[in-house]
């Protein structure tokens, strides 16, 4: 993957064209492909981001709805296209944000060099913002913690999770993260791996981690309930989009 970022680069008809609407939607067209051209679409706004596999990569927002994907339906037609979808959006969502700066309101440009947004009136740059957050899989023998979150409608139970706070460490973060939402302390924590978790832009870093001491107590607000799990017990989620699934699969594949 080689990036760049430049909004003078004309694309081809082999490159890739990643096409979003207003509601954050990829554009295929009837065989569920890539378009080939951007004739006909009502550009907002247009840039090459780098190369993928050989071919130039261009990232477009149109101000039309129709025959367009949300990345996780994307993502069961073809994990490739949703690999670089994801990127290009991230992308996309960053640019429509700073358009203008946020700290004097002046019209921001593009930097000749690096995939940033200056301003010409009081000089802030203004880089992708991405938000670290952690999740994590806590086991206490052959069981493994799970928590009904307030927020998820399709899913029952899932693991401890949330965002990094300014000031901490992303295992400062974990271990708070699970005293604030279950109340109890966990020992031996490990990194596993991280994902890019487009929705809307997070940096998902993933672990494991051992019960050492407290009763379940749940806050209330985020979590509604938790309890501990034997893998026979567990249900598993539709999708193995996200690096959650990862990390119950291991669970169930090391016990």
């Amino acid at each position: 993957y080689q990036i760049s970022f430049d909004d003078s680069v004309t694309p081809n008809s082999d490159d890739y064209l990643l096409i979003f609407n207003n509601e954050r939607e990829l554009y295929l067209d009837k065989n569920k492909k890539l378009p080939k051209s951007l004739e006909g679409f009502d550009i907002d706004f247009r840039f090459y981001i780098g190369e993928y596999k050989g071919k130039k990569l261009f990232v477009a927002n149109v101000n039309t709805a129709e025959s367009f994907y949300n990345l996780f339906d994307v993502y069961q037609l073809n994990h490739d296209l949703y690999h670089i979808a994801g990127k290009a959006l991230l992308v996309r969502d960053w640019y429509a944000s700073h358009r203008f700066c946020g700290r004097c309101g002046a019209e921001t440009v593009l930097d000749e060099k690096d995939m940033m947004l200056k301003c010409p009136s009081c000089g802030q740059n203004h880089y992708p913002r991405i938000a670290p957050a952690i999740i994590v899989a806590i086991r206490k023998d052959d069981e493994l913690l799970m928590a009904q979150h307030s927020y998820h409608d399709t899913i029952r139970y899932a693991l401890i999770a949330g965002f990094v706070e300014p000031g901490e460490s992303i295992e400062e973060a974990v271990h708070r993260e699970v005293e604030e939402e279950v109340g109890i302390k966990i020992k031996n924590l490990e990194y596993m791996k991280s994902q890019s978790w487009p929705f809307p832009n997070s940096l998902m870093l993933g672990f494991t981690a051992e019960y050492e001491s407290g009763d379940i107590k749940v806050d209330g607000d985020e979590i509604v309930r938790a309890k501990w799990f034997k893998k026979d017990e567990i249900i598993r989620y539709k999708s193995d989009i996200s690096i959650s699934d990862w990390l119950i699969q291991d669970f169930i594949d090391s016990h």
